[in-house]
């Protein structure tokens, strides 16, 4: 998969693309990210990529003509992406939404900044996206959000073919069941004697049933 990432400050993205999970898909050619820089695009000899609103109000818009001719640019080069502007005010982003993204041969990414875009900027998008109801300094994090969330879903970057499958909001729409590892007491807290009964059956409905208790207790939600 290919990615792209429009923004005005790619410096950003250097630490969380070059460790963890992300590092390693990179080093098997399983992905491919590059980044953009906005201001490259932009108007006039001091590079303008902003201005005030129509209409009054706070803040700085971008201007659509710089934000154009970034994506045209970056569109030649990731021909079959789909385009995703990060806005707080698109749809609720999902783990159902990654998956899908997964079984893209590539995306572009659009990360806003300031009061936020030009409103004809969004007929660039196949895709608005917000991570979450609340309001960050620009699209960056969230842009990374998504690269993480979609990169780890490609087959051969998780360590085990399950890994995915058994996450919170990946089995059944529920969160996931609670984990423990040695030792089997600690501190007056022991492991649940079900786990340690090697009685495959039970265990898979003692999880079950766990994954529901914490979802109605944590993500009653979920449940409707």
């Amino acid at each position: 998969m290919r990615i792209d990432i429009i923004t005005l400050f790619p410096n950003m993205f250097k630490g969380p693309f070059d460790t963890s999970m992300l590092l390693k898909a990179k080093k098997l050619d399983l992905i491919e990210i590059y980044l953009h820089d906005l201001r490259e695009y932009g108007i006039g000899k001091r590079k303008q990529v902003d201005d005030t609103p129509y209409g009054g109000g706070s803040g700085m818009v971008l201007r659509p003509e710089p934000v154009f001719a970034a994506f045209t640019a970056v569109k030649k080069l990731n021909p079959q992406a789909k385009s995703i502007v990060l806005t707080p005010a698109g749809s609720k982003y999902t783990q159902v939404m990654a998956s899908s993204f997964a079984e893209l041969p590539g995306l572009i990414l659009i990360a806003g900044h300031y009061e936020g875009f030009d409103e004809r900027i969004m007929s660039l998008a196949d895709y608005q996206v917000s991570v979450g109801d609340y309001i960050l300094t620009g699209g960056e994090i969230p842009a990374m959000v998504i690269v993480d969330s979609v990169v780890r879903l490609i087959p051969g970057v998780l360590g085990g073919d399950t890994s995915a499958q058994d996450e919170s909001f990946s089995k059944d729409g529920l969160l996931e069941y609670p984990h423990y590892t040695k030792p089997d007491e600690f501190m007056g807290m022991k492991v649940p004697n079900t786990l340690l009964s090697g009685h495959h059956g039970e265990i898979a409905k003692w999880r079950q049933m766990q994954a529901r208790t914490k979802t109605k207790k944590n993500r009653p939600d979920l449940l409707d």
